[in-house]
């Protein structure tokens, strides 16, 4: 009866049922549990290790930095708006207003490792995350719309709950370029939330997207809805290096 049993729990992809029922059944006696209490402890077995199977495909899914999450992150070097704005984001909710999250400030002061945290809390609670360099995803961009395939890669993209793109304006972009970032932000416009780093204030922003017209549609579309991160403290990698 057992290699029946094991051979349908196989069939139906009920792995964790497969794996703990006997041992579950002898501590199902041992405490005298009915068969209700036996059959609920095998079920949410089997949730709760589809679930941890589902996390890992998904953060290996994001391509987020594994090293840089909240445990990483020395809150304590941000101003204090910023730690209570954290403590809102990582609850998820404005993935559900289709807020974006726009981060500012000086090179090393920890931009990129504050949203790829934030990143790690929306996938434990269960919300699809990418994690793309601003030049690499325009790159993959513009190379969809030559094959004429943008509106499949935008399709593709809409999956993803927040899409983190790092160092906005880090890397001039030609007008090809910015025609392409500006069709992926219009793309998500209340539809599904951006966040990005940026070295530039958006009074910069018009060598990215070269000409006023488009920048300030682009601004407008990212501020519409956002929660602004401002990060103005000094570089963590310069305060290391002179540690060292």
């Amino acid at each position: 009866m057992g290699k029946v049993l094991d051979g349908y729990l196989k069939e139906l992809k009920l792995p964790a049922i497969r794996e703990w029922y006997e041992d579950m059944s002898k501590e199902a006696e041992r405490e005298n549990s009915s068969y209700e209490e036996y059959l609920l402890a095998l079920v949410e077995k089997e949730r709760e290790e589809r679930n941890i199977r589902k996390r890992e495909k998904m953060l290996k899914d994001s391509r987020l930095p594994m090293e840089k999450s909240l445990k990483t992150f020395d809150i304590k070097r941000v101003p204090l708006k910023v730690r209570a704005q954290v403590d809102i984001l990582v609850d998820g909710s404005f993935c559900d207003r289709k807020e974006n999250v726009l981060a500012f400030g000086n090179p090393g002061s920890g931009k990129t490792h504050l949203l790829c945290a934030v990143g790690h809390e929306l996938i434990n609670r269960g919300r699809k995350v990418l994690f793309k360099s601003c030049n690499f995803l325009v790159q993959e961009l513009l190379k969809a719309k030559q094959e004429l395939k943008l509106a499949r890669v935008l399709k593709k993209l809409s999956k993803y709950e927040a899409l983190i793109i790092d160092d906005i304006g880090y890397v001039q972009q030609n007008r090809e370029e910015m025609e392409v970032l500006f069709a992926l932000i219009a793309d998500r416009y209340e539809r599904s939330s951006i966040m990005l780093t940026s070295n530039l204030p958006f009074s910069g922003w018009e060598s990215i997207f070269k000409d006023p017209m488009t920048t300030a549609a682009a601004i407008d579309r990212l501020v519409h809805h956002s929660i602004i991160l401002e990060l103005n403290i000094p570089s963590y990698r310069l305060e290391c290096a002179k540690k060292g």
